[in-house]
């Protein structure tokens, strides 16, 4: 078996085998963004139902439900522990930072725009870091919620997601975002 050079030649081959036209990246791409949607539809079912008292809007539900069910399973047909759910939550929380920034925008406020829209595309490639094997989920450990640590925890966060104006391919999230930048591409026909 020879041996894959690069990213490029990795996602190539991974494609070939879920794809009729091996250069057709973008099919899962627009499938995440319906499953994105068809959440957004669950969830705006929910709130209806609760603010109009109508049950018919629950009713609803569970077929838009099942149907989300169905392709979620043709971009993950295999998984362990949570990583279905935490795959549903990542899109979820994406599509929603997606729809907040573009309020920002229409109001003016395009700084935290675009703030929010970088958050939703890092959601958005920490979903496919995921369910391509790209994150070590082995090395995650368990911490006790101590107040110094939990003081640790929140500065490293806050240094790591603090906007820069030229962010380096070096930490494992900028290396995924680079990598679904290449391997995601909807403009490749």
């Amino acid at each position: 078996m020879k041996k894959i050079e690069n990213v490029k030649e990795l996602v190539e081959k991974i494609d070939a085998t879920k794809k009729v036209n091996p250069k057709d990246l973008s099919s899962d791409q627009d499938l995440t963004i319906a499953l994105m949607n068809l959440i957004s539809i669950e969830e705006h079912l929910v709130f209806s139902g609760a603010k109009t008292g109508k049950t018919s809007f629950y009713d609803l539900i569970e077929g838009i439900r099942e149907t989300r069910k169905t392709l979620m399973q043709k971009v993950i047909p295999s998984y362990e522990g949570e990583v279905w759910c935490i795959s549903k939550h990542l899109l979820a929380s994406s599509m929603r930072l997606i729809e907040v920034g573009t309020k920002q925008q229409s109001l003016g406020h395009k700084e935290e725009a675009y703030k929010l829209f970088d958050q939703a595309y890092e959601l958005y490639c920490l979903f496919w870091g995921l369910n391509m094997n790209m994150l070590n989920v082995d090395d995650v450990k368990w911490i006790a919620d101590k107040p110094e640590d939990i003081k640790k925890l929140s500065a490293k966060v806050e240094a790591a997601t603090t906007v820069k104006a030229e962010p380096k391919a070096e930490g494992k999230l900028a290396k995924m975002k680079a990598f679904v930048r290449k391997a995601v591409d909807c403009c490749i026909e």
